[in-house]
Formats: C-alpha cells, structure tokens, sequence
C-alpha cells in the first residue's frame, strides 16, 4: 500500500518543524554563551529533548552548525537586499556598510559563525553558504555602481568593512626595546588592544616598562594597553577577560 501524499507531507512539515525548534535552542545556547558552548548534551537540555533525539535530526554537531548558518546567511542576505532609501550611488554603497555594521553588531555568535569561521574543521554546506554568495553579488553591484570592478579593489572594500566589526588584537615583545611604541604604527596606534608581552624580560634587556606605558598611552588616546608574561601568567588572565567581554557584548563591536 502506498503511503498518503497527505500523510508525507505532515510528516515532512512535523520533521522541518523540530529541526527548527532544535536550531532556535542551538541559537539561544550560543547567544548566551558562545559559539564553543555548544554541545549536544546542552542543545538537547535547552530543547528539552534527549541526546538521541538531536542525532534523529542531525547526524553530527556540524550539522547542525551548518543549520544555523544557511539561517542566519539566509537573515543577512534578506537584509542586505532590503530597498535603500536614497538613488545616489554613493549614498547607497555608505548605507550598504551602515547596514552590514548594524546586522553584525546586533548579535555577535551571528557574525562570528559567519563571518570568522571559529569553529575548527567545519565548513557551510553549498545549500547553506548559496544565500551568502547572494548578499556578496550585492555588493558587487553596489561597488560596480560606482565604477568600482577591479577584482583587487572589490577584495580590498571587503576586508575594510569587515575590519570595522572586528576587533583587533596587536601585540609586542618586550624584548624589541621600549621604545617601540614611541614609534607609533597602526598597529600599535589603533588596534582595539594593544599587548606588551614577556615583561619579565625587561630587567634583562634594559627597557621601561614604564616608559612603554607612557608612550603606548600617549599614542593610543584612551585605547586599552595590557602587559603580560606568560610565563608568570601562562593563561594571560587579563588579555582572556577582554576577550570574553569583547565576544559577549555587542558594544565592544
């Protein structure tokens, strides 16, 4: 006897509705804690279901990485396609990058799994990163609008948009002298954290911890500066809770 088409259909329908109820827990558990919280006992405790039951719906932990990014892909392109309020090109190119800061900054788990792959050995599926490549012919063509199609130019724009919603770590060796961040340099002037590591190796190479102080302050104008040694701070405690405080709040993006 074959099976009702009626009968396929709700049961596909039932199916796509659990595999997205256990999408919106695997959501819910990464905005609260991260990305790296997620785990199948913890998806399935926050789903209210068992561990066997997540694997009835998704056979691995990637999978249902991949879930979650074909949405939130499918959420950005959707935004990113929405009609802008203006016709002057140029206009529309600064409000393409107002709208990708916003989407970013609106919640940060999103752009990470998006946009910094920090998850290792998982990859989009083709289903899932299709929409993406949606969002990215966009800008293609807000760039083009603007005269703007040199491959290199086009690779260019998309790494100083993205480099506005990322924060930036940049780090110095105590051992290169302290006059080092005298000198100035993007990296030193304007990265979001500015690191002076090995400081137990000053007293041996005749540099001012103080002196760097001084000057990585007056370079970096209010910028947040952090020494460490790792080797009397292997976990480099203080640089960890910036970290953390940077991926949980919006506000440090």
């Amino acid at each position: 006897m074959s099976k009702s088409p009626i009968a396929s259909d709700w049961r596909e329908a039932r199916r796509r509705s659990a595999r997205d109820a256990i999408v919106d827990a695997a959501w819910e558990l990464v905005q609260a804690e991260g990305l790296a919280a997620l785990t199948l006992r913890e998806l399935a405790k926050r789903a209210g279901i068992t561990t066997p039951t997540v694997y009835a719906y998704f056979n691995a932990k990637n999978a249902i990485y991949d879930a979650m990014f074909g949405r939130a892909a499918t959420e950005f392109a959707d935004r990113m396609s929405e009609p802008y309020e203006c016709e002057d090109p140029r206009a529309i190119l600064a409000a393409g990058v107002r709208r990708f800061l916003e989407f970013c900054t609106s919640d940060v788990a999103r752009y990470q799994l998006l946009f910094q792959r920090t998850i290792p050995g998982f990859e989009p599926t083709a289903q899932s990163f299709s929409p993406a490549v949606r969002a990215l012919d966009g800008v293609h063509e807000r760039l083009a609008l603007n005269n703007v199609t040199d491959p290199r130019h086009v690779d260019m724009w998309t790494a100083l948009t993205t480099g506005l919603a990322d924060q930036q770590i940049f780090v110095l060796d105590v051992s290169g002298g302290d006059k080092v961040p005298r000198k100035g340099g993007p990296g030193v002037t304007f990265s979001d954290l500015l690191v002076i590591n090995k400081t137990d190796l000053a007293p041996m190479v005749g540099a001012s911890l103080e002196v760097m102080a001084r000057d990585a302050s007056a370079v970096r104008e209010g910028r947040p500066v952090l020494f460490t040694s790792l080797r009397e701070d292997p976990l480099a405690a203080q640089v960890a809770d910036w970290v953390r405080a940077a991926v949980r709040s919006p506000s440090f993006l």
